[in-house]
């Protein structure tokens, strides 16, 4: 049996984007969920529920994006000149939103202004995360092996309507996170922005959903042609029942169920939109084989990523599991 070494790097670099997307999606939806805490007391428990953790969650986007660069460099010479402006921006956003975790404990005079960069460098990262998955779902202009689009092609309404998703999203992710950790009037305040948030979260995904098949011809051909259409059917109905339990956990008043119900519908929006890509890695023609490096280095890389993916995987689990449990006004960990 041939083993397609592209086709397990590809696997791998999804999965790391995975990872990266469910928890730095939460953090992030905390910056941009922070206006709307009820004073800096909240506001820095809500920072505290996550800083034992945000930065060892963006270990996920340097894996990623260096295996991007390493395994598929055709793609990433493709990708990065269609999205310079929003790759630019994200990184921006995270490195000034990073400052602000070491600023806004350590001075009395100018600790709003850390508290609004702290917000604004999350919503400018989720934005520009947004814009440049909705850039690459409708397609990236290829000229031969280069970039053949213009300036401006990632600035869409499609892509406007996917930031739109993710900001909604990964607000969506950070109330359900304080709820997961935190008690008493932070706790009701976060299930009362759960709410409404997950209602557009759902009328989000489904005008996404209904939009992409319409983007390319063989979207289409995937969603709804036969045989192909009967498989992709699992992803919404499996889409309806994490949907349904997070109705049923924010009625409840259940904890643990609605971060790992709504963590559950970016999984399948997700492997939703691996349906549409599959086999391609940069829509519409560069397909994952095609954007490959050679066997070689492939072969070579995967005996680092053998070892160093189940490290991440290990002592961000412990990191976790350290930290696990309620975090109360007072505890900290700068």
């Amino acid at each position: 049996m041939v083993i397609d070494l592209s086709f397990i790097w590809a696997g791998l670099i999804a999965f790391a984007v995975l990872a990266y997307v469910l928890l730095d999606g939460f953090d992030l939806g905390i910056g941009i969920l922070f206006p709307f805490l009820k004073n800096r007391d909240e506001r820095h428990l809500a920072m505290n529920t996550i800083a034992p953790v945000w930065d060892g969650n963006e270990t996920w986007l340097v894996l990623g994006g260096g295996g991007l660069f390493a395994v598929f460099p055709l793609a990433y010479a493709i990708v990065m000149p269609a999205l310079y402006p929003l790759i630019i921006a994200m990184l921006l956003g995270l490195i000034f939103r990073g400052v602000t975790f070491e600023f806004v404990h350590r001075t009395k005079r100018m600790q709003g202004f850390w508290e609004v960069g702290f917000w604004a460098g999350s919503l400018i990262a989720t934005i520009a995360q947004g814009m440049a998955l909705g850039a690459l779902v409708q397609g990236i202009v290829v000229n031969g092996r280069a970039y053949g689009g213009g300036n401006w092609d990632w600035l869409t309404p499609f892509s406007g309507l996917t930031a739109l998703a993710v900001v909604v999203g990964y607000a969506m992710l950070g109330a359900t996170w304080l709820i997961l950790k935190t008690e008493g009037e932070t706790l009701v305040r976060a299930r009362r922005f759960a709410m409404p948030l997950g209602v557009a979260l759902v009328a989000l995904i489904g005008l996404v959903s209904l939009a992409t098949p319409f983007l390319r011809p063989e979207y289409l051909a995937r969603w709804f042609g036969w045989p192909s259409g009967a498989w992709s059917a699992v992803v919404p109905i499996l889409l309806a029942l994490a949907i349904w339990q997070l109705w049923t956990g924010l009625r409840n008043k259940d904890h643990l169920r609605p971060f790992l119900a709504t963590v559950a519908m970016f999984v399948l929006s997700f492997a939703g939109l691996g349906v549409s890509f599959y086999p391609n890695l940069v829509p519409p023609a560069l397909t994952i084989a095609d954007a490959a490096a050679p066997d070689s280095s492939l072969l070579f890389l995967l005996v680092g990523a053998v070892v160093l993916i189940p490290m991440i995987l290990v002592y961000t689990g412990y990191s976790y599991w350290v930290f696990r449990g309620k975090v109360h006004p007072g505890d900290g960990y700068h």
